[in-house]
């Protein structure tokens, strides 16, 4: 065998053992609350992806941080299976109570808890002008 050959095979399988990992992380403060999945089935080579991860019911607040991931287990069950059976790990940490932290400075349109659909939709447009001429975000508060 070729020595290139072998360089580069040896190339293919190192990267092959990689592990695939993604996050996102919506800005919203973490709590100790994690849901995890750590075999989540995917199918032909992930074109088919995992189901829904229900979180809704767990966290209350929202989502703060989701991870996918791709460990050597999952990898190795991909390459037995000849990649029709992908499976993958997902674990999402639950968001503290409150919101994003806005910018104090941010101009802020507030609605009011009994507004009409007009008056929304007029805040709306406000703020689509403010955030135009600040040439930064502008929030409506309801």
């Amino acid at each position: 065998m070729s020595r290139f050959l072998r360089l580069s095979l040896v190339g293919v399988f190192a990267s092959a053992l990689a592990c695939y990992h993604a996050t996102v992380d919506t800005g919203l403060k973490p709590s100790a609350q994690v849901v995890e999945k750590s075999f989540a089935a995917g199918w032909i080579f992930g074109l088919v992806p995992p189901s829904t991860v229900a979180t809704a019911s767990q966290c209350s607040h929202g989502a703060a941080k989701i991870e996918t991931q791709l460990s050597f287990v999952n990898q190795l069950v991909a390459f037995l299976t000849l990649d029709i059976f992908t499976p993958m790990s997902i674990k999402v940490t639950c968001a503290e109570g409150g919101r994003a932290s806005v910018s104090p400075t941010a101009p802020t349109i507030d609605v009011g808890a009994d507004a009409t659909p007009e008056q929304i939709r007029d805040a709306i447009s406000r703020a689509v002008g403010l955030s135009l001429r600040a040439n930064a975000p502008a929030y409506v508060e309801y």
